[in-house]
């Protein structure tokens, strides 16, 4: 599957909210709980950039931008649906969140996944993330893992 389509989309647009509800699911059965996230979840006021990928007309995957600073922002909601992970749209997604940036003016990319996903921790490694002490609301977290990225044109 390499044919999906990546466009910006609202917050709350239906196949984004599918695709982030069915991350939850599987994050709350990977933590047995659904306590596994520091700090409140991300909304559409506080979301820059909204990415969705569609392949077959159906959601494979998401991704979204949240701005800290002058120079930086945070990827959230990173998620490919099973049946379409290691076709590239992971990658797809998360270039497309790189570029964004770039386009805004931030140079760095940082982020925060959990100890309980091994895969993400690979993937982000795989695409040139480092593995930077805890910021933010996930300083102290025993559950948080955070990596940072410098961007270039």
């Amino acid at each position: 599957m390499t044919d999906w389509i990546i466009e910006e989309r609202a917050w709350d647009d239906l196949d984004g909210a599918a695709l982030r509800a069915a991350q939850r699911a599987e994050l709350d059965a990977r933590y047995g709980s659904d306590d596994h996230e520091p700090g409140g979840p991300p909304s559409g006021d506080d979301i820059d950039l909204f990415l969705v990928a569609t392949a077959g007309g159906g959601p494979v995957g998401c991704g979204a931008l949240r701005h800290l600073d002058a120079t930086s922002a945070e990827v959230k909601r990173m998620y490919v649906v099973p049946d379409a992970r290691g076709t590239g749209v992971a990658t797809a997604i998360l270039r497309g969140l790189e570029d964004a940036a770039l386009a805004r003016g931030w140079t760095t990319l940082r982020l925060e996944t959990g100890t309980e996903q091994p895969d993400a921790q690979r993937f982000y490694r795989r695409e040139g993330y480092h593995e930077i002490p805890l910021f933010g609301v996930y300083a102290g977290s025993a559950l948080s893992v955070c990596y940072e990225r410098a961007l270039r044109r």
